[in-house]
């Protein structure tokens, strides 16, 4: 009640949208101007800028701008909100004393880490390594993780090359001029509607949206396909398992051919659900199959859980759904994790100082976080939460579907990570505007598809607040 009108328009799924929401340009004068357009010349990027915010009064699922329009937020920050706004627990860190030598000093970690790090570090990220892994090694955010990890498994796979024998003279030499041997034409393999991260290496394995990669030079790595399954799941169970040989066979010919090309595989990346390219599932037999063959061709197993990781498919990890042992070689983080990183087996374990190394290489600040919020999940058994909340929110999404099978099909999640897809893409962007008008923030990924992503303390009364205003929209499309 009493919420003004917001006439910021969302995004589109390229990220371009004009206007500004509001009076928010006042909050942002950097010049004479009353024209928002200019004014926010002085901002990077301003023009993919939704509204702006006031985290101070932001509370727990509700998100409010500076208008103070109060928004139920079922994006939170692109899935890396893990347990609300201002949570009392993490806001109390904020008063411990002796906290704040964590808050204002920020080391190079690699180099000069402060004395309880190790401590830290078995509280927060050690504490949920996955199955079979020991070692985690931190980094500032999720694309600088999988880029990082991507060195580990090419100096990996260099190593197992040579054996026990030293890197040669050629080696060196020519790994300053960008040659061979000293830089190896060695490949990772990925997979289409992949999305790893927008810097150099990371884009190579990138293949969700043309805006990311456009006009930015690339490497010559083999791509899969990945499954695309078809909905109700039951309905469709041997066209699927169908589809999954399809891109398994798929994987293993790559594999093969990269070799012959003198351009090994080195490592298969992969996402547990192909998130910003349209929240692609697969099963758990697809990904078991998938571990085998990268141990068949002597490739590093990499699952990337950057958006997956930190409970919010109702396991701490998503590739705990598979029932495996052993999962992965590198498992990388972020978003919900508050820190950057991976995970990594023993093997892989850089065989030399400054060979994985920046100057920062993470923040003991968020590993202090992470270890509180580690905390709040077991009390308040969020796991738990997220599992009954997905479930009410995927049955919602069903009943909708059925309502209104001309605009909504392929609902589909595990826990709260959840999506639905929109007959276009301008009618999924005019149904994210309108929720917004009333009340509620949603997100969108691939081509026409919108994500649900809300933090770990999204309960079963938000999900049928949401449904009952995402019925109110699509009431008015019909």
């Amino acid at each position: 009640s009493g919420r003004r009108s917001l006439r910021r328009p969302f995004a589109t799924s390229s990220g371009a949208c004009p206007g500004i929401v509001g009076r928010s340009y006042r909050h942002v004068e950097a010049t004479h101007t009353t024209e928002p357009h200019f004014v926010l010349r002085t901002l990077h990027q301003s023009w993919i800028i939704n509204f702006f915010c006031n985290y101070e009064e932001s509370r727990g699922n509700y998100l409010v701008d500076v208008d103070g329009n109060r928004m139920l937020d079922l994006y939170t920050q692109i899935s890396s909100i893990p347990i609300g706004y201002n949570h009392p627990a993490l806001l109390k860190l904020m008063t411990n004393p002796h906290n704040l030598s964590t808050f204002v000093n920020r080391p190079a970690l690699g180099i000069l880490p402060p004395e309880n790090f190790p401590d830290k570090i078995s509280e927060s990220l050690l504490s949920v390594a996955p199955s079979g892994m020991s070692r985690v090694q931190t980094m500032a955010c999720g694309s600088c993780s999988n880029e990082n990890a991507f060195k580990s498994m090419f100096i990996w796979y260099r190593n197992k090359e040579r054996g026990q024998t030293a890197p040669s003279d050629q080696d060196l030499s020519t790994c300053m001029v960008n040659q061979a041997p000293g830089c190896p034409d060695l490949s990772i393999l990925s997979f289409m509607g992949s999305f790893h991260g927008r810097t150099m290496g990371c884009l190579a394995t990138t293949h969700s949206k043309v805006i990311h990669k456009l006009d930015i030079p690339s490497f010559d790595w083999p791509i899969a396909p990945f499954p695309r399954l078809q909905y109700p799941l039951e309905e469709f169970t041997r066209e699927n398992a169908q589809e999954e040989s399809r891109c398994l066979e798929e994987v293993e010919d790559l594999i093969v051919k990269w070799r012959q090309k003198g351009k090994p595989v080195a490592g298969i990346v992969v996402e547990p659900i192909q998130a910003e390219g349209g929240d692609n599932h697969a099963s758990p037999d697809f990904f078991r199959s998938l571990r085998n063959i990268a141990r068949k061709h002597g490739s590093a197993f990499h699952v990337d859980e950057v958006q997956t990781g930190g409970g919010t498919t109702g396991k701490f990890w998503a590739h705990e759904h598979w029932g495996m042992d052993d999962p992965a070689d590198i498992v990388s983080f972020s978003k919900k994790l508050l820190t950057g990183g991976y995970f990594q087996r023993d093997e892989l374990q850089p065989d030399k100082p400054y060979r994985i190394f920046n100057t920062w290489m993470g923040d003991p600040s968020k590993n202090l976080f992470l270890a509180e919020v580690l905390n709040v999940i077991h009390r308040e058994n969020l796991l738990e939460e997220v599992t009954r909340s997905g479930k009410a929110l995927l049955k919602g999404l069903y009943e909708l579907q059925g309502q209104y099978p001309n605009i909504l099909s392929r609902a589909r999640g595990q826990g709260t990570f959840c999506a639905v897809d929109i007959c276009d893409d301008e009618t999924r962007n005019s149904i994210m505007l309108k929720a917004r008008d009333k009340g509620v923030i949603l997100g969108g990924c691939g081509d026409r598809s919108i994500r649900f992503r809300p933090a770990l303390v999204f309960k079963e009364y938000h999900v049928h607040i949401f449904l009952n205003i995402f019925s109110d929209v699509l009431a008015q499309l019909k």
